[in-house]
């Protein structure tokens, strides 16, 4: 069995990822700030499913501060690998604050991989976005597509990361694998993002936005089948950057529709004009990640959304009350 250190590991994907761990019978130090940037009762619900492990180990810190994440991991023993899946996360957001949106993704990024030089972690694994292929009209996107080109400030954050880390694979030798994430959902999503926003606003009755006229794709991906890849990649692939989707894209309003399907209850929908910071679609190329890893989706999207509405069934008392926001579609 081994250590594994998880930034954000009280997130969305992060959360799963540490549970697959900690149900594999390894140990995993997780690191997150339980920030405010969406409502913190979800971060606190999955932190708390986390912490029934007696070998999950939970610090909060921020990783832009360098002497914190310095003093707080001093006394840890080496972990076998770093898996940075922490982020400032949200393309409209990041638009109004590029700042924040930096100091994240790409300051923290370097800390992180000062923290493995120092403690000699050959193992580095970057949770990036397929945000960084812009406006690539080449449909499906693969992993040589261009990616210099990006349409908001996360984007190109996202692509200064994932330069570091080739910087430091050229160094250092560190083995590093990236993976380009396609729009996550599941069971305690993140609200900013669309699925979530959807069901909590479906089975209550409010008016849900949606910019441009709901024809934009997107590859939707379930969160456990992140997290299985997100494992796997762990293994010494060298330097691989990786597409991580479902290889089954969906517009907005199919995806809408079927939630109202599963649910039962129709929307109450608002068009507003388009974001220029979105891209009309977005589809993965799997077949590097399928070589690399063994690694294929298992879940279809409307089993996947079938689950999100179940857990939001199952916790609606408080996941009612979560503010969300209109960032994503």
């Amino acid at each position: 069995m081994a250590l594994y250190l998880i930034t954000g590991a009280a997130g969305f994907i992060g959360s799963r990822v540490s549970m697959l761990l900690l149900n594999q019978q390894h140990d995993v130090i997780g690191l997150d700030d339980l920030n405010e940037f969406y409502d913190t009762r979800l971060k606190q619900h999955r932190l708390h499913v986390l912490e029934e492990y007696r070998s999950f180990h939970f610090l909060r810190l921020n990783i832009t501060n360098s002497d914190a994440l310095t003093e707080a991991v001093r006394r840890l023993d080496t972990p076998a690998a770093v898996l940075h899946l922490a982020a400032r996360p949200g393309v409209r957001q990041s638009v109004s604050e590029p700042c924040a949106c930096f100091e994240t993704n790409v300051t923290g990024t370097i800390h992180l991989l000062e923290f493995c030089r120092s403690r000699s972690v050959k193992k580095f694994l970057l949770a990036s976005s397929s945000s960084v292929y812009g406006a690539q009209r080449q449909l499906p996107y693969t992993e040589d597509c261009e990616s210099s080109l990006p349409l908001s400030p996360y984007a190109a954050s996202k692509k200064a990361a994932e330069a570091l880390c080739h910087s430091y694979h050229y160094l250092y030798g560190f083995d590093v694998s990236i993976l380009r994430y396609f729009t996550v959902y599941g069971p305690a999503g993140r609200p900013d993002m669309s699925v979530f926003r959807f069901i909590q606003r479906i089975y209550e009755g409010a008016p849900i936005s949606i910019y441009g006229d709901g024809s934009q794709r997107r590859d939707f991906t379930y969160v456990d089948d992140v997290a299985c890849a997100t494992v796997m990649a762990i293994n010494k692939v060298g330097y691989s950057i990786l597409n991580i989707g479902s290889d089954n894209p969906a517009s907005v309003l199919n995806v809408l529709n079927l939630i109202e399907e599963i649910a039962g209850r129709k929307s109450l929908v608002r068009y507003c004009p388009p974001s220029s910071a979105d891209v009309p679609a977005t589809w993965a190329n799997i077949s590097k990640a399928s070589h690399i890893l063994g690694w294929k989706p298992q879940t279809c999207c409307k089993q996947g959304l079938g689950a999100a509405c179940e857990w939001y069934r199952a916790n609606r008392e408080w996941a009612r009350q979560v503010s969300t926001s209109d960032d994503q579609f």
